[in-house]
């Protein structure tokens, strides 16, 4: 029996281990999207499951014989029509085995006079080989041809331009010339010179596509349409239209890159395993960690997350890539030497102090382990991190649930979460918005600045700077006016008084008309993420303000201007759209240029007499708004709701929202933070100062952010109440009813039933578009119904319906 065990073990190490013949997942699924290839696609050529390419791209499993060799022919030949990223090793192996033909046909790029160093916009990227071998066309010449790195030794990347070798887009220079890193550069015999356009370099693809196995997949120089159904090779395709962003930026090789930096996805959680030895960490993407931290220290959690490679790439060119961030369950915490809340400072996490003392074994340990916390300290949202080395930032996020990190902030986690689905919420919330950073409020806020980065780096004759980014405001920013700070604020202690420009969402109520008074039901319409949709392409500062005396009013100049809107005339039986509780103006007042414009669009003539204006401005806040829109969308499509559902069917829309909540807990929770982030990073745009002992004059740590801006909350808000004024004027003309109370972005209506459609409805019996039903930020949906009678008994104690209107039997799903 153990000469037989013995014989088997024998035969198990002497077996071949599989080669590496297979690229990075990420960078698997990256060629796959290059290429425009559905998952559908892909596994209907090889004749397997959606579920195995998920797999296989995720790196959860990998392909075995004879699917393999196809699979590898496949990424093999996207990889030299669409490029790879570093390790290239798999590419090699793949040609030396006949998998992937030497080269295929390259686009031939447009003649280019020779860029200059500084040309185009710099970046860091991780380092790589720094040469172009000769066996990938390089002569010896070519081979000490360095790639041009910065000061901490990163190669530097730029804006893709045809390669002077081979003629496909890269982002690599040396000495300022355009050139593929080494490994994949199919580079002509002869190199092109400045002057000389590069030849493409002509493979014969056709014939490796009939050599190719049957069922394998093809690539080639055609494109695939936005349709799932394979499209014949010999037929002409229309490659998809791209935005003028996209145009603008080129191929992603950046993105590409960054996506590769971080297998194992942004996050993990840290539990107990199973069977109470040691730890298990679940990972964003439902799987388990192949490995765990080895010790019982907090250092040790460090360490083990920067090996797995945790993190998630950067959202812009010039940004950063997200810190790993580890959550650690409750019942880890002993596990790695962590206390639980309690009241002794010396040996529990005192929740009033919001951090362990520096003298706790814990904060000692992590400091022998030569790393560093922030002003912070260790708390319930800990970033731990080491004096940057080779210019690589080393730094780690802990989130600790036991210390309160998830019950407030806007984070509504259910309490019988467990670490997977813990993992698979904060994952998604990753994917869809960011890498949870603290609060909800600080993860929208940081999501700004990833989306809009105030620096990039800039090559001089000298070396490496800091330069601005195109439509980022500045790292420190700038003071506003004195009339759009706060009262506590340095620039507000000599203003004199009613110099304060007033912007707050309104809170307004009116009496019933006789016909209100019959009305049986009250209604509340709610519109979605109200702040949000004003954000979209909303044109805001971009540098500091200019004061001036009489300026002539320009709609597009962002700015506070002291004009008298008292005289404009709006139907009393509507919130007047210039106060906040809705009452007409009775003077001169500041105002943004969201509400003077509007005044101008009613028929007034306006004259400033004062103002504070910027002259640099541009849509900030665009990319924020679109990538939290589609996270919201993306978000009720996954609890039921697709985007076009109200359009089709309203009533099923309806039911389908009345159904939310009982939807997936851990969506739910998505949901909910999605919301939160939107309407908490407007309100820290004007965040006041914290803590005891403040004294009013002095500055406090937020003012020195790019995106604190008293003005910038003020537009949104003004913008998102003007939107709805418009709505309300345009409701009325479509169907008589007009609003009896508005709180923020609720409207309530008497209704002659308890329903939405019993609003929205008009006489000739069709909808209208005023308030339209839909998940869309900007449309509305239904927040409640009372009975009339409840409603004039608020209204006769001076309370506001639309702050009570889901107390009835009709409530919004969707809060």
């Amino acid at each position: 029996m153990s000469d037989d065990l013995f014989a088997a073990i024998d035969a198990l190490l002497e077996r071949p281990k599989p080669a590496d013949d297979l690229p990075v997942p990420a960078e698997r699924e990256r060629l796959r999207k290059a290429a425009e290839y559905t998952q559908e696609d892909l596994a209907k050529a090889l004749k397997t499951r959606r579920e195995t390419i998920v797999r296989w791209e995720a790196g959860s499993t990998d392909p075995r014989p004879p699917k393999r060799e196809i699979y590898i022919r496949f990424l093999a030949t996207l990889a030299l029509r669409h490029g790879t990223v570093e390790p290239t090793e798999w590419l090699r192996r793949a040609q030396a085995a006949g998998l992937a033909p030497a080269t295929v046909q390259a686009p031939a790029p447009a003649p280019m006079a020779e860029p200059t160093p500084a040309a185009g916009p710099a970046e860091t990227v991780p380092s790589a080989p720094a040469s172009v071998p000769a066996a990938f066309g390089g002569d010896q010449a070519d081979q000490a041809m360095e790639l041009d790195r910065d000061a901490a030794g990163d190669l530097v990347a730029g804006q893709p331009q045809p390669c002077v070798r081979c003629g496909r887009p890269t982002p690599y220079r040396s000495q300022g010339r355009p050139v593929h890193m080494g490994g994949w550069c199919t580079a002509a015999a002869q190199p092109a010179t400045a002057e000389q356009a590069p030849a493409p370099v002509v493979a014969p693809v056709a014939a490796s596509r009939q050599a190719a196995p049957a069922g394998a997949p093809t690539a080639g120089p055609a494109r695939r349409t936005g349709s799932s159904r394979p499209v014949a090779s010999s037929r002409a395709r229309k490659a998809p239209a791209k935005t003028a962003t996209a145009a603008a930026e080129g191929p992603s090789d950046w993105e590409a890159a960054a996506a590769a930096r971080f297998p194992s996805g942004p996050l993990a959680v840290l539990d107990v395993a199973p069977d109470g030895k040691g730890l298990v960490a679940y990972l964003a993407d439902g799987t388990v960690a192949p490995t765990a931290p080895a010790g019982r220290t907090l250092a040790a959690v460090v360490e083990w997350a920067l090996e797995q490679r945790l993190g998630s790439p950067r959202l812009h060119r010039h940004g950063k890539d997200g810190d790993a961030l580890v959550v650690i369950a409750d019942a880890a915490l002993a596990e790695i030497g962590l206390p639980r809340i309690g009241r002794d400072e010396k040996t529990e996490f005192v929740q009033r102090l919001g951090q362990l003392p520096k003298t706790h074994k814990s904060v000692k340990q992590v400091e022998r382990a030569g790393w560093l916390l922030t002003q912070r300290g260790l708390g319930p949202w800990a970033r731990i991190y080491r004096t940057p080395e080779d210019g690589k930032r080393q730094c780690v996020q802990l989130c600790i649930p036991a210390w309160g990190a998830l019950t407030s902030g806007g984070w509504t986690i259910p309490d019988d979460l467990d670490a997977a689905d813990l993992a698979r919420l904060l994952g998604t919330y990753a994917k869809r918005v960011l890498t949870p950073r603290g609060s909800t409020a600080v993860s929208g806020l940081e999501l700004v600045t990833a989306l809009r980065p105030p620096t990039r780096a800039v090559r001089t004759e000298s070396g490496w700077t800091s330069g601005p980014v195109e439509g980022s405001r500045p790292k420190d920013g700038f003071d506003p006016a004195p009339p759009e700070v706060p009262d506590v604020h340095p620039l507000a202690q000599d203003r004199e008084e009613g110099g304060e420009l007033v912007t707050e969402a309104w809170d307004w109520h009116r009496e019933l008309t006789d016909a209100e008074k019959a009305a049986p039901f009250a209604v509340g319409l709610d519109v979605n993420m109200a702040f949000l949709a004003a954000a979209g392409r909303l044109v805001l500062p971009l540098s500091g303000p200019v004061h001036e005396l009489n300026p002539a009013f320009d709609p597009k100049t962002p700015g506070s201007w002291l004009v008298d809107l008292s005289s404009i005339d709006t139907n009393p039986l509507l919130p007047s759209p210039f106060t906040a509780d809705g009452s007409r103006p009775t003077g001169p007042a500041w105002y943004t240029t969201a509400k003077v414009a509007y005044a101008v669009e009613l028929g007034a003539k306006v004259r400033p007499t004062e103002g504070w204006l910027r002259h640099e401005s541009g849509p900030y806040l665009d990319p924020w708004h679109k990538r939290l829109r589609q996270a919201y969308v993306d978000t009720m499509a996954a609890l039921g709701v697709p985007l076009t559902l109200a359009d089709t069917d309203p009533v099923a829309f309806l039911d389908a929202m009345a159904a939310v909540k009982q939807g997936d807990p851990a969506e739910v929770a998505v949901l909910t933070a999605i919301k939160q982030s939107a309407k908490g990073a407007i309100g820290k745009m004007r965040e006041r100062p914290r803590g005891h002992g403040y004294k009013p004059g002095e500055r406090w740590a937020a003012l020195d952010r790019p995106t604190w801006d008293p003005l910038m909350r003020a537009l949104v808000i003004d913008t998102a109440t003007v939107n709805l004024h418009r709505k309300l004027r345009k409701m009325a003309g479509d169907t008589g009813l007009y609003a009896i109370a508005v709180l923020s972005d609720c409207a309530v209506f008497a209704a002659p039933g308890p329903g939405a459609l019993d609003v929205l409805t008009k006489p000739d019996g069709t909808l209208t578009t005023s308030l339209r039903l839909g998940v869309s930020p900007g449309m509305v949906k239904f927040e409640g119904s009372r009975p009339m009678s409840e409603i004039a008994e608020l209204l006769a104690d001076q309370a506001n319906p639309a702050r009570h209107i889901k107390a009835g039997g009709f409530v919004s799903a969707d809060e």
